[in-house]
């Protein structure tokens, strides 16, 4: 049942792209990997009026998903958000376009009016660095970045409403003495800008490590895109991708062991590009054909994006906005045999709560809608728009739905104590990541998140 190497590429395309949407993007095959369908939600046995009732005095009405909307109705969040310097905002698909119009306008908010100045992104460090540095300085071209940057699992931030969001990024610095940066934070893909960056930064440093550095690269450093050099991985078998691991991680141990001398800034990027490059490599190291080991995977790469995340923040001393899907900014984990612990929990860990200016993380529910998802029916697993109509009964989104007649969102931790009692229950839930058909998650959101946003209608992101 187990093997030691991915099947040969003359099998079959749909598992190994099934391997690289279950290591890169959120909570979306868990139940693929599973002996069984998804664990049963607990039921409440009784009528949710009452619940349904506390859910409305704390509801605050959204009036607007669109980027530049009128910001009344933002200012109960700036309350909820507090003093926080991170601030986790989710998506319950990944491809939904009022999710990502809401992320752009919530972020446009909080620069203008909370001094928010960094936009991070679940998509590679090495992406983010060459969109910062168009955002920054306007260097390079935005629908080629996207392009080439955003490949294979990361092809779902390809859209229009993440090209909106960073053209706005880029005016708001023509113009404005304090600048908005955007950074990736996740490990899929470590591009050569990285590998090159670490290797100058040793030869002019430590010269004698130069020769070192330069062998203990050659296996990991990518010639090819991002599609091509993931799939390539994969397609090594499992003792060939540990010792390119063990190289990267030897690399790491290296630098971060030599003395920063007077450049300390400088020093400071070039030993977390070396991070990155050896939490890539680790990525890639797991048996993906264990189920224990998927989830050491899985805990690896959300802690390694919680780590990467908080490094950015205390080191630029940034309020930051967190892009991921829900399955990563929650609080606690809805499938702990696949997913043992979520980069929410993670940052909650090394930033604190939002009371005391840490981190605090905000959910999406929706009622019906579209999103694009790559389809789990067909062996070539084609991107394609799906709909979804309403929730099952028992459902968190069931409830939900009748809570107001527009969009709103409520803080979690202050609603009232029926609210509470029914928001500590884990429901079916609606997790949909990159591929469908996916099952409803038993999701306990007073749990998960501290505030939570609900829409009735999403419709499919504008893919480019």
């Amino acid at each position: 049942m187990h093997s030691n190497s991915p099947p040969t590429p003359g099998t079959s395309l749909r598992l190994p792209r099934a391997v690289l949407v279950l290591l890169l993007v959120v909570a979306c095959l868990g139940p693929l990997l599973a002996a069984g369908p998804a664990r049963p939600a607990h039921r409440t046995g009784g009528g949710d009026a009452a619940a349904v009732r506390a859910l409305a005095q704390s509801a605050r009405p959204l009036t607007s998903t669109t980027p530049g909307a009128p910001g009344a109705d933002l200012r109960p969040l700036d309350r909820m958000i507090g003093t926080a310097r991170i601030v986790g905002l989710g998506e319950a698909t990944h491809n939904s376009g009022e999710f990502f119009r809401m992320k752009h306008r919530v972020f446009k908010h909080l620069v203008e009016k909370k001094g928010f100045t960094t936009f991070a992104l679940e998509a590679n460090w090495s992406a983010g660095l060459r969109l910062n540095d168009y955002v920054l300085h306007g260097r390079g071209d935005l629908d080629r970045i996207m392009r080439e940057e955003f490949q294979n699992a990361y092809l779902m931030w390809n859209v229009r409403e993440y090209r909106e969001l960073i053209e706005w990024m880029r005016a708001h610095n023509r113009t404005h003495d304090r600048k908005v940066q955007f950074m990736g934070n996740d490990l899929g893909y470590a591009g050569p800008v990285l590998f090159d960056t670490v290797e100058r930064y040793v030869a002019a440093h430590y010269p004698r490590l130069a020769p070192e550095f330069e062998k203990l690269y050659r296996a990991s450093r990518p010639t090819a895109g991002v599609e091509e050099t993931m799939s390539a991985y994969l397609r090594k078998p499992l003792p060939e991708r540990r010792a390119m691991g063990a190289q990267v991680e030897r690399a790491y141990d290296l630098l971060a062991r030599q003395r920063p001398g007077a450049g300390r800034e400088e020093h400071a990027w070039v030993l977390q590009h070396a991070r990155v490059i050896a939490q890539v490599g680790k990525e890639y190291t797991y048996d993906l054909f264990d189920d224990e080991e998927v989830a050491d995977a899985m805990r690896h790469r959300d802690e390694a994006m919680a780590r990467n995340t908080a490094w950015w923040q205390r080191h630029t001393g940034h309020r930051m906005l967190l892009s991921a899907h829900n399955g990563h900014v929650g609080l606690e984990t809805s499938d702990p045999a696949h997913y043992p612990k979520l980069q929410g929990e993670f940052l909650r860990e090394l930033v604190g709560d939002g009371a005391h200016g840490g981190y605090v993380s905000i959910g999406f529910t929706f009622g019906q809608g579209s999103f694009n998802a790559n389809d789990l029916t067909d062996p070539k697993e084609p991107i394609r728009t799906f709909t979804v109509g309403p929730a099952a009964q028992g459902s968190n989104e069931r409830t939900l739905e009748r809570v107001a007649r527009g969009d709103y969102y409520l803080d979690l931790r202050t609603a009232p104590a029926a609210a509470r009692a029914w928001l500590g229950v884990a429901r079916p839930t609606r997790s949909i990541g990159t591929a469908w058909p996916a099952e409803p998650e038993p999701v306990r959101l007073g749990a998960t998140f501290d505030v939570l946003v609900h829409l009735h209608r999403i419709t499919a992101a504008d893919r480019l």
